[in-house]
């Protein structure tokens, strides 16, 4: 699943480009996770303000409402001046002054929506119940560990829920426990401050260097320009089960946790 380093990527990748842009023009395919929300036809002559990014959703501001897109399991964006003819996974399009637009979803758990304004409860609904952004200045260490001593649920998943920090999906909440020494299976309200502040840190680090290689290509991400990602094969423990530690040389294992793969060196992380 495309988190918070592809959407990153994704958004650096076309905003700049499509900023400015007039709307001619919209194409709607089978049906996505949510419907839109307006008839196609509503967005038709919107001029595109700005893309911005909450979590995992591409924010499409208008000069009237805005566009939530969520790449879902498999999705990703193509941004061109000219694009090939519409494949079968091809589920959206929109074509402005300066390009088009495509999502494409083989899996269609994406979702396009349209909202009248970020206050909309359309909006609302999807964005408000999210954490603190990593990669902003609201993310506070001290903050970071309060929220942290209120969850009884291992360190991992609290991560993965997204409610008290946003965007740290399966592969980065590995690298980050990793690089912090912490097990994933440690209780959330078990962390020292210390150990919180370590973290935190790790989850920055490993999320500002995720975007700068462009974020993980597991199976089909690209950015909109068609860039894979390359920080899969820089991750210290994840999808390395078996294969020695980069820092101790003891084979890294793996567990489930929430239906989820997690990878760990049982001797640099500790409980």
């Amino acid at each position: 699943m495309p988190e918070l380093p592809e959407v990153e990527v994704t958004r650096r990748s076309f905003a700049d480009r499509i900023s400015g842009a007039q709307v001619q023009a919209v194409f709607m395919g089978k049906p996505l996770r949510w419907p839109l929300g307006c008839a196609p036809a509503l967005l038709m002559g919107k001029r595109v303000c700005s893309v911005a990014r909450r979590g995992k959703y591409l924010l499409v501001h208008f000069d009237e409402g805005l566009l939530l897109l969520h790449l879902g399991m498999s999705g990703s964006l193509q941004f061109a001046l000219e694009l090939p003819p519409r494949g079968v996974h091809d589920h959206f399009e929109l074509s402005t002054s300066q390009g088009m637009l495509r999502l494409h979803d083989p899996r269609r758990f994406g979702a396009v929506v349209y909202a009248a304004s970020p206050d909309d409860a359309r909006a609302l609904k999807l964005l408000s119940g999210l954490g603190v952004e990593p990669l902003e200045a609201g993310f506070d260490p001290l903050d970071f560990h309060r929220a942290l001593k209120l969850r009884r649920a291992a360190v991992k998943q609290v991560l993965l829920m997204g409610d008290v920090v946003v965007g740290v999906g399966n592969i980065y909440a590995s690298e980050a426990l990793f690089m912090a020494g912490i097990h994933p299976a440690l209780r959330a309200d078990r962390l020292s401050k210390p150990r919180a502040a370590r973290l935190h840190q790790a989850i920055v680090s490993v999320l500002q260097r995720a975007v700068a290689l462009g974020g993980s290509t597991l199976r089909d991400f690209s950015s909109a320009e068609g860039q894979s990602g390359y920080f899969q094969l820089d991750a210290m423990v994840y999808g390395r089960e078996g294969l020695p530690c980069r820092a101790c040389g003891t084979p890294v294992r793996a567990m489930r946790q929430g239906q989820r793969s997690t990878f760990f060196c049982p001797v640099c992380q500790k409980k």
